[in-house]
């Protein structure tokens, strides 16, 4: 009996042990957690391109030069960077002007936006007149509101007198030209595609198809043009004259935009929704010169110190499913109901090029 209880006393000790060190171990892993989540929210990140550049040249030259050059290589810059720290320190060179390079990515909505308001706010309360924002901005355009408000971020730099330089190394096309044109200077890849300044709406009619299955569709509204065009009711010619009126006058705003950016642009010579690649634009005064954002880094780089900015913002698995189904619906060119939209270039297969 003695022997019974003292093992039943030693399995029930490791028994509360084990379930101990189970508690303290949830107890640790929660608080971990928990720190996780205070520290994984938004955040704006800063990353030095000069070190980034100079440490591929690093890794580059120890494998081409031998290991005299290498040496030789290593002192005489290290050699240069004394020189540079002693005479800044005694005030004999100016500080280097310095260059913040943000990023672009458009999409349907100008969802990129939301990043971009937040990089460009934080840039400008420490940018001095000799600093200069560089946007390397890829976009087909979309939405007029969306695209809109992101030129007005853009036209943000400007209005403080900071230079703004725009790298299309893609395609900036109509909503994407709207936020190029605001730029002091477009550098663009020789076939970048670049342009279409113009506006377009689409939208199916199942007026006919309801009809036919015996299905009545009402739509009530206050206000003579409340709805012009519509997906399911009977669209009149009244109704497509007033929406295309609203596209006439989308136009003639997107049009006044751009010349009064930049009005070196024969504006009714290229308002035509055609595009162009980067050398036939140039040519339009579409953009100032035939550059890829990396040779202007690299041209850069000797003498400013240049900082790629980045807003992230943590996003909740719901938003991050929202988005994904968000991504899905760009596919579909049709908007229900019609918006006009700055929208860019149908695909151009490569055997057409």
């Amino acid at each position: 009996m003695t022997d019974f209880l003292f093992d039943y006393g030693l399995f029930l000790a490791k028994t509360l042990t084990i379930l101990a060190a189970i508690v303290v171990a949830a107890a640790a892993i929660a608080n971990l957690v928990h720190q996780i989540r205070a520290h994984v929210g938004d955040r704006l990140e800063i990353k030095n391109v000069n070190e980034r550049l100079r440490d591929m040249a690093h890794v580059l030259n120890h494998s081409l030069l031998t290991p005299d050059e290498l040496k030789h290589l290593d002192k005489e810059r290290r050699k240069k960077d004394k020189e540079e720290a002693r005479a800044r320190k005694h005030g004999q060179l100016a500080p280097r002007p310095r260059m913040f390079v943000l990023d672009f990515h458009g999409d349907l909505h100008a969802s990129a936006v939301a990043s971009l308001r937040e990089e460009i706010s934080a840039v400008l309360q420490v940018a001095q007149p000799k600093d200069e924002v560089m946007v390397r901005l890829e976009s087909e355009g979309g939405l007029v509101h969306g695209y809109g408000l992101a030129a007005s971020q853009l036209a943000r730099i400007r209005e403080k007198k900071i230079k703004l330089t725009v790298a299309v190394d893609k395609v900036a096309a109509s909503g994407g030209y709207l936020m190029a044109c605001v730029a002091d200077r477009i550098l663009a890849a020789p076939f970048a595609i670049v342009g279409s300044i113009g506006v377009i709406a689409q939208l199916p009619n199942f007026n006919r198809l309801l009809k036919k299955h015996d299905v009545d569709f009402e739509l009530h509204t206050a206000g003579e043009y409340k709805r012009t065009l519509t997906l399911f009711g009977e669209n009149t010619e009244a109704a497509r004259k007033k929406f295309r009126e609203e596209l006439e006058d989308t136009h003639a705003l997107f049009k006044s935009f751009v010349a009064d950016n930049r009005p070196q642009v024969p504006i009714e010579q290229v308002a035509t929704g055609e595009h162009w690649f980067g050398t036939r634009a140039l040519a339009h005064k579409l953009v100032d010169e035939l550059k890829t954002s990396d040779d202007y880094l690299l041209e850069r780089a000797g003498d400013a110190d240049i900082h790629e900015v980045h807003f992230k913002r943590h996003r909740p698995l719901s938003e991050r499913l929202a988005g994904g189904l968000a991504s899905l619906q760009t596919r579909w060119r049709a908007l229900p109901p019609a918006w006009p939209r700055l929208r860019g270039l149908p695909e151009v297969p490569v055997d057409k090029l």
